[in-house]
């Protein structure tokens, strides 16, 4: 029998380890990382020496590259893993239980979870906007206070301290015996004409600073960052941490890096700087509290945000939003994306996702339950020729995809069966049980509304609407006639129209006869998501009836499942 797990030790034992949320859309525009443009690829020509392999690592070449650059004494720089390991380092050397840090809320989560695995409390002190909370800040400061956090731009908001919060956080903190962190890992990104922060917390004598090759130098994946302090501190940092904790091949790429000199950063910040005032505008015109941002995201707040979060990952666009945060649950950091292009797609996005001018609704299992028919047409066409299918196997089919024309479908699920019949024949015998003939009533008469006149009436008052179905023309005009429906609809895009989803056409049809830029699209398939998706129309799932599995949806792109169209009312601005 295996031995029982060991006691963890109490500051473990109610943690989590860092993780970032994640919606289950794919992504293919990532922006939760905040990292930077991609780097010159002629850094890799400082990986020739196989010595960065065999040999354990020396940083002291970067510490005085590094030193020199700050104008400080070698001894007064450590390179890190990453400035992860420098705050950890810094928590490591001056808090303990009984010596607290003191961190303006909402701040860099890691801070914070550093503080207490070194032993010491957090005192988290409200910084809800753009002005420092110097005097709430100073406030917390007492006998028990063993560092005190300043990250500017802050993250996640992007706001900033001054010079004079700077020089009375220190005052207060040598008063008492404490340090002070500045966290700049995102100062190239400032507006400049800014405070010198990092000259002024050097000629303080109780400040540590912490930079990072990760944002603006594009590095992360090296993690490589560096503290300059004062030389007996950061020898306490030496000491409280991994003697090799850098990488000799990483160690190698920043220094080149460094030597290349900061053009490209300067540069990639000035990019950055314009593209965060464009999301930051469309994150106002969508109706969100953005808080102005000098880091290279921008940040707001408001009751869609979360949703906000959702629809572009329907979109195959990563935001940060903070569902494990309370003070944080209206909140989302938007990372500038790194192209021009890239940047409109994502003020588009939160455009469309926000301030959305038409809404598309699949037909088949969204706006009518077809359980009783187009899909007992598939099984019976089965049984017509011998081949008992299931409800199951027709489910699995949609689910995988490239499945909208029922024809089709029901041909290749014979064909899998080991019956190949032709489409012609297929789609007669399917077509004869669906429509019905004399003296025999059709499929077609079991269909039943999902979504009545007065709820499309309703959601007809908030956008305009229309209707992306792979259903010929003839049995979509027949079902919104006979329930009295044609009229609501500005668009019907049907079968004859265009290719079948998952190819966008028929949706970007549908916006054009609709004359709207931005939409979402309801439908109960991975090809509707794909198709609205492909489209830039923020893509929204509903379960069919007797549909019970909602990952295919998710997995394929759709932002929520909603329990309905009614949900729409709650979720449209």
């Amino acid at each position: 029998m295996p031995a029982a797990l060991p006691r963890p030790a109490d500051r473990v034992a109610g943690a989590t380890a860092y993780r970032v949320p994640a919606h289950p859309a794919p992504l293919d525009l990532d922006l939760r990382g905040n990292e930077g443009a991609e780097p010159d690829l002629g850094l890799l020509t400082a990986l020739g020496d196989p010595a960065l392999l065999r040999q354990y690592p020396d940083a002291r070449a970067l510490e005085a590259a590094l030193a020199a650059a700050a104008g400080v004494a070698a001894d007064a720089v450590i390179a890190t893993a990453g400035g992860d390991d420098a705050l950890d380092r810094l928590c490591r050397a001056l808090l303990q239980p009984g010596r607290d840090l003191v961190l303006p809320s909402p701040g860099f989560e890691m801070t914070a979870r550093y503080a207490r695995l070194a032993g010491g409390a957090v005192r988290a002190v409200p910084w809800p906007g753009s002005r420092f909370p110097r005097e709430a800040v100073l406030a917390a400061v007492d006998a028990g206070v063993g560092l005190v956090a300043i990250t500017s731009p802050n993250n996640p908001t992007g706001a900033v301290a001054g010079a004079d919060d700077l020089r009375a956080v220190a005052a207060a903190a040598a008063a008492v015996g404490a340090g002070v962190l500045v966290d700049l890992a995102y100062v190239e990104f400032a507006d400049p004409g800014g405070p010198d922060l990092q000259a002024l917390a050097l000629e303080l004598g109780n400040c540590v600073v912490v930079r990072t090759f990760s944002k603006a130098w594009g590095l992360a994946g090296l993690r490589v960052g560096w503290a300059i302090g004062p030389a007996p501190l950061i020898g306490w940092m030496r000491a409280a941490g991994a003697p090799y904790a850098v990488s000799g091949p990483s160690l190698a790429m920043a220094a080149a890096a460094l030597r290349a000199g900061d053009a490209g950063p300067r540069r990639f910040a000035a990019e950055v700087r314009a593209r965060r005032a464009q999301l930051g505008a469309a994150l106002a015109d969508g109706g969100l509290e953005v808080v102005p941002s000098q880091a290279n995201f921008a940040f707001a707040r408001g009751p869609r945000a979360r949703w906000l979060a959702d629809a572009l990952a329907g979109l195959g666009i990563g935001i940060r939003s903070f569902p494990d945060r309370p003070e944080l649950a209206d909140a989302v950091r938007v990372g500038c994306p790194t192209t021009d292009a890239a940047a409109a797609r994502v003020a588009g996005g939160i455009r469309a996702a926000l301030r959305p001018d038409a809404l598309l609704l699949d037909m088949d299992g969204v706006m009518v339950d077809v359980s009783s028919s187009y899909r007992a047409a598939i099984l019976q066409t089965g049984a017509a020729y011998g081949v008992t299918l299931t409800s199951d196997e027709v489910r699995a089919a949609k689910a995988a995809g490239d499945a909208n024309n029922d024809w089709v479908l029901t041909q290749r699920l014979l064909a899998a069966r080991g019956v190949a019949v032709g489409l012609v024949e297929v789609t007669a015998t399917f077509e004869a049980l669906y429509q019905g003939g004399p003296g025999r009533r059709g499929l077609r008469e079991a269909e039943r509304l999902l979504a009545d006149r007065p709820l499309l009436e309703a959601l007809a008052a908030r956008v305009r609407l229309g209707v992306v179905t792979g259903r010929p023309r003839a049995d979509a005009y027949r079902l919104l006639e006979l329930h009295g429906l044609a009229d609501l609809f500005g668009a019907v895009v049907c079968m004859e129209d265009a290719p079948a989803k998952p190819d966008p056409a028929p949706v970007r049809l549908a916006l054009t006869r609709l004359g709207a830029a931005r939409a979402w699209m309801v439908g109960d398939t991975p090809d509707d998501q794909r198709a609205a998706r492909a489209a830039g129309v923020v893509p929204l799932g509903v379960l069919a009836p007797g549909d019970p599995d909602p990952a295919p949806l998710l997995h394929a792109g759709a932002a929520r499942i909603l329990p309905g169209l009614h949900a729409l009312l709650e979720l449209l601005p």
